[in-house]
């Protein structure tokens, strides 16, 4: 959403009419830009600022955990404020390591990207890697090729100067960041792999369902969004409804991303978690405008 559609200089004060979730002016709690992306790069300023600030003596990031909030059904997760470090169930976000690579002397280092399973561009394309740590020094690889030393500077923004300008492989990359704290002379490391689609997709066409894993009776499903041709609609934010006949049922109601009937669409996907309780299931997939998609969830033998 432009922000510059939203009229500045009559004050910030939506009080009166936050909980109005239709029409009206532009509001930035409501059209504004609160994306995974977004958020990491604004906590990640506000902590780079605040190291000039001699006189502030301390501070705090009041939404730690994602709460309940009744006004807000249209939320990516119905009715859940998701400005917290941490899902419901206390799963790390990416903003916590943000936080972590300020607040923390105990060597840390996370590459940003570990909800982010697909990258899609133009072949030869460079593409921005941030690495949050705080180690002095950091090394990057990709697909096992360094590109380059960078030294911290929490002044250097974003990501406190570490951050590449890299070059995907069309498919699987293997992103691995290694970095140095000297006083301690101790070494940690990270690594994510990354898909990279180069493929460009037209509007949504089906819901493509499949079995991701299944670990004990506890099966994880996915839902990807794709155009006529088969292509993952990377970009895709439409909102996906579960629904499951049969002896399985859906762990939802948890107010997390995957844990609730109704999400919105992240990375062109969703995901779900079932309870097989033995017997066979058939897991429904809805999105508004999409044939409803089906998965047969057999009894484990």
């Amino acid at each position: 959403y432009n922000l510059k559609n939203i009229e500045a200089g009559k004050g910030g004060d939506e009080r009166a009419g936050d909980a109005s979730l239709y029409g009206g002016v532009p509001r930035a709690s409501r059209d504004g830009d609160w994306s995974e992306s977004y958020v990491v790069r604004l906590i990640d300023w506000h902590l780079k600022e605040q190291e000039t600030m001699p006189w502030l003596t301390g501070t705090a990031y009041w939404p730690f955990k994602d709460f309940s909030t009744p006004v807000r059904p249209d939320n990516p997760v119905p009715y859940v404020n998701q400005k917290g470090v941490v899902e419901r169930d206390f799963t790390p976000k990416e903003s916590y390591y943000v936080f972590q690579s300020y607040w923390t002397e105990k060597p840390m280092i996370h590459i940003y990207g570990h909800t982010w399973p697909v990258r899609w561009g133009g072949k030869d394309d460079h593409k921005e890697i941030l690495v949050y740590s705080n180690c002095d020094e950091v090394e990057l690889f990709v697909n096992g090729v360094s590109q380059g030393v960078k030294r911290r500077n929490s002044q250097d923004y974003p990501a406190a100067g570490l951050r590449w300008n890299c070059v995907y492989q069309e498919g699987m990359n293997e992103i691995r960041a290694v970095g140095v704290k000297k006083k301690e002379k101790k070494e940690v490391s990270d690594v994510i792999r990354q898909e990279y689609q180069t493929a460009k997709w037209d509007k949504e066409a089906a819901c493509q369902v499949s079995l991701l894993s299944e670990e004990g009776d506890t099966a994880l499903v996915q839902v990807q969004l794709i155009d006529k041709n088969g292509i993952r609609c990377l970009s895709s934010k439409k909102q996906i409804t579960f629904e499951i006949a049969g002896d399985g049922s859906l762990i939802c109601n948890l107010g997390t991303s995957t844990g609730s009937r109704k999400v919105q669409a992240y990375n062109g996907r969703a995901l779900i978690r079932i309870k097989r309780n033995g017997g066979n299931s058939l897991v429904a997939v809805k999105s508004e405008g999409l044939p409803t998609a089906f998965l047969e969830l057999k009894s484990p033998k």
